[in-house]
């Protein structure tokens, strides 16, 4: 089986279990459908805006050059180019905002199969994720529509309140942050929290065009000639696999939205915007990262009766999500429980059920990339994080020798203090021995990068602490 062939017959499978059980969801469900919500006309967004040559320039500057196999010259030559090329490419953006329509060739990617991660077999191709490689254009005349749709939804706070996902000033790490906070409360009250954390079957690639212009009408307000526009760039979309740059035959598109293009995340973000009023219903505590949803609810382990209504919240997300074309995947549909450790025992012993997801907790899970262990030290994190620092120190301080400077800093940079910024603002109030083992990591890169001896001290240099940082 080709690449394209396996990416096809996933999201054909996918979508023929939603059909299978789409009548039973149809029929049993009691979930009202938000999306017939109507926006007030004054806050409608009617058409889109012509861009100004000093904008389009200056989006153009910051874009990066990576290229397509489509483009017709590569993109680095292309920007050294635009001065000569304003007029035309100016008009080719705006007439399309104006007219609402997306040119055919802007409507044609390139699909590069991508591990999910490095651990993975890479001969499996479940292991895969299909990422759009768009022409460079498109993905301009794209950011000027998306730059145009987050100021709608801004300025009318159309955005779900509890989404991090490709907002201004919201990240995993703010995410983050509010779930743990709010589990790290609960146990103060002696309470337990259980964390349920959603997995969604190649949920990008199973959106229905139809209910996401629905949702782009009625509940965000776009209408007329950027309704249009939205129209004509989810219509006659193709795309081929690219693997070690043999590539396969065109494909239409019939559903989902593009990994990897700069409106794909805008999109799915608002087909997923009724889900947080379902949550709402059942008060249950959520926080959502583009496709990743986590659930959860802290319950005095003595009131077990508490978990049907976070059953409930399961069922209704579940057949609210079949209604939508998207699947939940039970199998990895993964749960945590925090809280005093006799309270947990507590609550585990009465071997309660989740939807048919058992409580049996584990151990730790990953969360955006972060693991959470069960009693928030986030010990197993910053293990992970050392080893892996260590092991690119080595590799890098073997060659260090051939490497300037700034060509080392980069190095450093891009496999060691990344990994000791992201979300660091979990490890606040952690024991010390816990940042002592980031410490050490700092050490050891600031010594690589200086190329000073192992027991050197590093203070006299003038390096802070992370304890100071």
């Amino acid at each position: 089986m080709t690449s394209w062939d396996f990416f096809t017959s996933k999201i054909n499978s996918i979508r023929n279990k939603i059909f299978n059980i789409l009548p039973n969801a149809i029929s049993s469900s009691s979930v009202s459908e938000a999306s017939e919500v109507t926006v007030e006309p004054h806050l409608c967004l009617n058409r889109f805006d012509p861009v100004e040559l000093s904008e389009l320039s200056k989006i153009l500057a910051s874009s990066k050059p990576s290229t397509c196999i489509l483009d017709p010259i590569p993109t680095k030559l292309f920007k050294e180019a635009f001065p000569l090329v304003t007029a035309p490419i100016l008009d080719i953006i705006n007439l399309s905002l104006v007219n609402g329509y997306v040119p055919q060739d802007f409507k044609v990617a390139v699909i590069k199969p991508s591990l999910k991660k490095p651990s993975l077999d890479p001969d499996d191709p479940m292991n895969y994720r299909p990422i759009s490689n768009l022409p460079f254009l498109s993905k301009v005349l794209e950011k000027i529509v998306a730059i145009q749709v987050c100021e709608h939804l801004n300025t009318n706070d159309l955005f779900e309140e509890f989404q991090s996902g490709f907002r201004e000033y919201h990240s995993t790490e703010t995410a983050l942050v509010r779930v743990t906070n709010d589990i790290l409360m609960a146990s103060d009250k002696n309470l337990v929290s259980v964390l349920v954390l959603l997995d969604l079957s190649a949920a990008f690639d199973t959106v229905d065009h139809n209910v996401l212009l629905e949702r782009l009408e009625h509940v965000v307000g776009i209408k007329g000639t950027a309704l249009g526009w939205f129209k004509s760039y989810l219509s006659d979309r193709f795309h081929l696999v690219n693997v070690h740059n043999k590539s396969s035959s065109y494909s239409r598109v019939t559903c989902g939205v593009p990994q990897g293009s700069v409106l794909g995340p805008i999109l799915f973000t608002i087909y997923m915007l009724p889900i947080g009023k379902i949550i709402r219903q059942h008060g249950i505590n959520f926080h959502c990262y583009a496709d990743d949803t986590q659930l959860y609810l802290s319950i005095n382990p003595d009131e077990p009766n508490r978990l049907g209504t976070l059953q409930a919240c399961l069922e209704d997300i579940k057949h609210w999500m079949t209604l939508n074309f998207l699947l939940l995947n039970q199998d990895k549909t993964e749960v945590l429980i925090f809280g005093p450790e006799i309270q947990k025992r507590k609550l585990l012993s009465q071997s309660p059920d989740l939807n048919g997801i058992t409580l049996i907790s584990e151990n730790k899970v990953r969360n955006l990339g972060v693991i959470f262990d069960q009693d928030m030290p986030f010990k197993s994190q910053v293990k992970q994080v050392c080893r892996i620092s260590f092991f690119h120190l080595r590799n890098i301080a073997r060659i260090r020798s051939i490497l300037s400077r700034s060509d080392a800093e980069k190095l450093v940079h891009a496999f060691i203090t990344s990994r000791l910024d992201y979300c660091n603002s979990l490890l606040s109030g952690s024991p010390q021995n816990v940042v002592k083992s980031l410490q050490l990591v700092q050490n050891a890169a600031a010594r690589v990068l200086m190329r000073i001896k192992k027991r050197s001290y590093l203070s006299c240099l003038g390096f802070p602490t992370l304890a100071t940082c």
